[in-house]
């Protein structure tokens, strides 16, 4: 193998801070080991977590909302002890933990016939198994998808029989295993009414899909310029994000609340939530900081589920789902590699409806 064949191009991520600190350069290309398989990258998606991730955003020091932290990064950087979720981010870190990738090698102990498969990779990783809630995430403890190959255990990679093209497939992993994971937790099913906060977004519209799926009922809240794309989606209403859930819906009236919003409006989430309600959160982007009267919780029997270890079945549900045509991807824009700069300034932006994914520039496989 010669010089050039040993790398690759990447987006190294360098440190807590801006877009500076995306350097789009030539890095030693990953070799796997036993039971791993080195992919190329076909398709990387975009999400909250990447920014979070680099701007130090899950440190306890930060009480802002994403947009604000990521003012306060970009105008005086400052490095976060425990700015991932784990503890610190090994920087320097390739981020990207959508992936849609093609295997190109396999190490030992892993089977051949894998070879040439498309496959998506479940980005959580539950190395001591489902009983307790260690986990693993590509793109935070180790190099993910913003690159041209990425190495990741055999474990994790799931082959799919479909016709969705490489970018629709990678909208799927974070987005789609998170919202499935929140609704999985929750016992979602049959006649539930759900309400989705953030409901244009990634992990939002593919809540309202997954929830629709379960046979339950869904109320979307949104901006009022997304609403009919909602309903298109297969919202049963539609609620403009500034209105007053209380005034709007009633109070006691919803049986399941999915928030990844949080901010000024948790209060009124769990008034509209109906005795032995349940509320569902794997984010917070409008704030981590929360008003809790606990009266609202406890005289209602309310349930509080924190999701960010995925269980099980659910990304084998994902799969099956996706085969089966029983969800639909919703990819907003696709940029190449080299401008994830300019892919995550839009993407903060919340103008667009769905996700975004980037392409590495085409590689010769091995």
């Amino acid at each position: 193998m010669s010089d050039s064949e040993d790398r690759m191009m990447a987006v190294v991520t360098t440190g807590n801070g801006g877009y500076e600190k995306l350097v789009y350069s030539s890095v030693s290309k990953p070799v796997p080991g036993p039971n791993e398989v080195l992919l190329r990258v076909l398709a990387a998606g975009v999400n909250n977590t990447d920014i979070n991730t680099r701007l130090g955003w899950y440190s306890s020091s930060v009480t802002a909302d994403t947009s604000a932290t990521a003012n306060s990064q970009k105008t005086q950087a400052q490095q976060k002890a425990d700015g991932g979720w784990n503890g610190a981010t090994p920087f320097p870190l390739i981020q990207g933990t959508d992936c849609c990738g093609m295997v190109v090698q396999v190490g030992d102990k892993v089977a051949q016939d894998l070879m040439g498969e498309r496959v998506l990779v479940r980005a959580c990783m539950r190395p001591n198994g489902y009983d307790v809630m260690d986990m693993v995430w590509m793109a935070s403890n180790f190099d993910g998808a913003f690159a041209e190959y990425v190495k990741v255990p055999a474990s994790e990679i799931f082959p799919v029989s479909c016709d969705w093209s490489d970018e629709e497939l990678a909208t799927v992993p974070c987005a789609y295993g998170t919202a499935e994971n929140m609704l999985h937790r929750a016992g979602v099913g049959v006649g539930d009414l759900v309400l989705v906060a953030g409901a244009s977004g990634g992990v939002g519209s593919a809540a309202v899909q997954l929830a629709k799926r379960r046979g339950a009922k869904v109320v979307a809240i949104t901006s009022r310029r997304k609403m009919d794309q909602l309903r298109e989606l297969g919202a049963d209403d539609v609620v403009e994000r500034e209105e007053d859930l209380v005034m709007r819906l009633g109070e006691s009236s919803i049986d399941v609340v999915v928030d990844n919003v949080a901010g000024p409006n948790f209060a009124q989430m769990l008034k509209v939530l109906r005795p032995g309600g349940r509320y569902v959160s794997s984010g917070a982007i409008a704030g981590p900081v929360v008003s809790l009267d606990m009266r609202d919780m406890y005289l209602k029997d309310i349930s509080l589920i924190g999701c960010t270890a995925w269980d099980a079945p659910v990304f084998p549900n994902l799969v099956s789902y996706i085969e089966s045509n029983e969800i639909r991807p919703l990819v907003a824009k696709v940029f190449p590699l080299e401008k994830i700069a300019q892919a995550q300034q839009e993407f903060m932006e919340k103008t667009h409806f769905g996700n975004f994914v980037l392409i590495p520039a085409q590689s010769v496989d091995l």
